[in-house]
């Protein structure tokens, strides 16, 4: 009997791409490859890229780079790329870093199995040519649905009747095939694909596509199988999650689709990622704030709030309306979680303009911020902006607003201090304990609660707690009643 194909998924960048991989693990496991976790067991490693910005470039190529060193010490005997870096790039890539045995793009995914052996078996299949997947679809958006373009997390391809164990297709068709690689209570899930927003620091649309949504029944479907996997915490993501259903006839349709995905046996909550403050509805703020199990959690892009950088930026807003979108939230429910990224150092900025996003910092009370400082990115408009100012004034002003944002998030978690807050437990470590996170806490991205030892508080429970304390954007908090589990709490 010939010996059975391995191979690993290295996984960089953001939750989408942890679907992709997912979806790539989910049709190499329906083709009889053998899934390891570690790359040095694996006769294929396959490391699924980033490429938004220049640090999360070099840590794709560190990536294929130690993997590649694998190839003298032990069982991989080849590497390939994928993902957005290697989507973005492809030939460049694969004459720039020959270490890579192969740069596949998402046309490839559909087929993802035959391209392993082909490589494998010493031969070479040729890098893509990067092209703008704007390009592919109709312009119109409500053309979109029926276009044959490949779509990761939306595969449309028809899986296969005899599926392995652990492996399903979402449901029917159209839903891609998923392979979970982690065991993780939390799992995220595409709503989109695609931006039609067309920022002018943002290369995303170029190599990800125009928006497409979709289908409510794909997603339903697909909650349902993860669920039925013991997954308890659902993360919605998309490059822009306010935009659902606009394509498919109904810009509110994320509203109508929540409290369905609410409902899902098993599920203990569901968070929504990636929303545009421009975009933002009064009804949608309703669903998010007053549904039972959606997390009251709002991710907005901000991403300045100067008036003439955004619009250098090509966005809208300024610095009294975000903060009045921010107190129409928390009207509603007050304890409300708020996060978002700014870009500091954008051509033309000025020392007003940085006072003005201070401003707008130290009245938001957000519960976590990131910072970046600016850089130009290939093929976006502001690379051809006049007035860039000098790195050293960049690394500055990074250094001055992340310093600002530590302190303003440190303050905003010791604001909560004395709340009641409902967690979802993580993990447990030996060293710290039981682990957690809140209803404004994201996974990765944003804080976590500590929640001491207890025998019943195991990854997945959900349990009512109240904080005690807080170190920095971490809370410290004491379960309530019966192991302060939700069952006892009444929920």
């Amino acid at each position: 009997m010939p010996e059975r194909r391995t191979v690993a998924l290295v996984t960089l960048g953001c939750a989408r791409n942890e679907v992709d991989s997912e979806e790539l693990a989910g049709r190499l496991a329906a083709d009889g490859w053998d899934l390891v976790e570690d790359a040095a067991d694996a006769d294929v490693a396959v490391v699924n890229t980033c490429g938004f910005v220049e640090a999360a470039k070099k840590d794709s190529v560190d990536a294929l780079l130690e993997a590649n060193d694998l190839k003298d010490q032990g069982r991989t005997q080849a590497v390939v790329a994928v993902g957005c870096m290697a989507e973005r790039y492809g030939k460049e890539l694969a004459e720039a870093l020959p270490e890579a045995d192969g740069v596949l793009g998402f046309d490839d995914y559909a087929d993802i199995s035959d391209r392993l052996q082909t490589i494998l078996s010493g031969g070479v299949h040729a890098s893509h040519t990067p092209r703008d997947r704007r390009k592919l679809l109709p312009i119109s958006p409500a053309e979109r649905q029926s276009a044959d373009v490949a779509l990761p997390g939306h595969a449309q391809d028809t899986p296969p009747a005899d599926l392995p164990e652990g492996l399903a297709p979402a449901s029917g068709p159209r839903a891609p095939l998923r392979r979970r690689l982690e065991s993780s209570p939390v799992a995220s899930v595409k709503l989109a694909s695609g931006c039609d927003r067309r920022c002018s620091f943002c290369a995303i649309p170029s190599f990800r596509g125009s928006f497409i949504s979709r289908r409510p029944s794909d997603v339903l479907g697909e909650t349902r199988w993860l669920a039925e996997q013991g997954v308890k915490e659902i993360m919605l993501v998309s490059e822009n999650n306010t935009s659902y259903g606009k394509d498919l006839g109904d810009i509110r349709l994320l509203e109508t689709l929540l409290p369905e995905l609410a409902a899902v046996d098993g599920l203990e909550r569901i968070r929504v990622s990636y929303l545009q403050p421009a975009e933002m509805r009064p009804g949608l703020i309703d669903v998010l704030t007053s549904t039972e199990k959606i997390a009251p959690y709002f991710d907005l892009s901000f991403q300045h709030s100067a008036p003439g950088v955004l619009r250098a930026m090509r966005r809208f807003g300024d610095t009294d309306r975000f903060l009045e979108l921010l107190e129409a939230i928390r009207a509603k429910a007050p304890q409300a979680g708020a996060r978002s990224n700014f870009i500091v150092g954008f051509p033309g900025e000025t020392e007003d303009d940085v006072a003005e996003l201070e401003r707008f910092l130290t009245g938001a009370r957000l519960d976590a911020i990131g910072v970046f400082g600016y850089s130009d990115e290939d093929g976006t408009e502001a690379a051809t902006y006049e007035g860039k100012l000098d790195p050293e004034i960049v690394a500055e002003r990074l250094a001055r607003i992340s310093r600002l944002a530590e302190e303003l998030t440190a303050q905003r978690a010791e604001e909560r201090i004395g709340e009641t807050i409902e967690v979802m437990v993580d993990r447990v470590d030996e060293e710290d304990g039981v682990i957690g996170r809140a209803a404004h806490q994201a996974p990765e991205t944003d804080g976590q609660v500590m929640l001491g030892t207890g025998p019943d508080l195991v990854p997945g429970r959900m349990v009512v707690a109240k904080v005690v304390a807080s170190e920095g954007v971490d809370l410290i908090a004491e379960p309530l009643g019966d192991g302060g589990c939700t069952e006892e709490a009444g929920r």
